[in-house]
This record gives structure tokens, sequence and C-alpha cells, in this order.
């Protein structure tokens, strides 16, 4: 897999307000947020998107799963929040790193877009 932001961050080479990290993921605040809590969760392992998950990463798949609802508990998104993660160009992603958008602090809209 080709350098990324992300990869970048995780080796502290580029600044990030990091609010969760444990030795698979990482968790930090978008640096242009669409709600008032807008938190990017990535796993530190080099995986470029949801279509490139093999049995082998279902252990991290489920841990990236369980940290953001942690996240979320811990930044307070009780009235609840979105998870979402974009899947090649036409899903959206615009980072070549698998990672989730953990949106909350208002009410979120339907179709999202």
């Amino acid at each position: 897999m080709s350098e990324t932001i992300f990869s970048k961050i995780i080796r502290r080479e580029v600044p990030a307000e990091i609010v969760y990290e444990d030795d698979q993921c990482l968790a930090f605040r978008d640096i242009d947020p669409q709600a008032p809590t807008h938190v990017l969760i990535i796993p530190k392992e080099p995986i470029r998107s949801l279509s490139e998950l093999e049995e082998e990463h279902q252990a991290l798949a489920g841990h990236l799963l369980l940290t953001a609802a942690k996240v979320a508990a811990d930044l307070g998104l009780d009235s609840g929040y979105r998870l979402v993660t974009n899947c090649g160009k036409e899903g959206g992603q615009a980072v070549d790193h698998l990672h989730f958008h953990l949106l909350g602090g208002r009410a979120m809209q339907w179709p999202p877009g």
C-alpha cells in the first residue's frame, strides 16, 4: 500500500488531535468536520479499504467497531451517532487507508447523500 496521510499520523509525522489509541488502532478528530463531533477511526495496519479486508482481519474489524462504540461513549454521544466507511472512488473514499467516520452531536439526515 502506498504512503498516506494516515500512515504519517500513525507515525506522528503529521499532527492530529488523537482521542483514542491502542496497539491496533487510532482515533482522531477530522480536520474538516461534517458534524460537531467527527472522529476518524483507523487501523494501524495498512489496509486500503473495507473491500480489501480478508478473513485474517476478522478480529481487527470487530475491534474497530468496538472501538467506535467506546469512543462514542467516551465523547458523550448518548443520543446517537453515525458510523460510516467510504469504499472506493465512487463511494467517496478520499484516503486509501481503511477508516470509519464517527459523526455525532446533531441529528443525522437520511438519505446521507
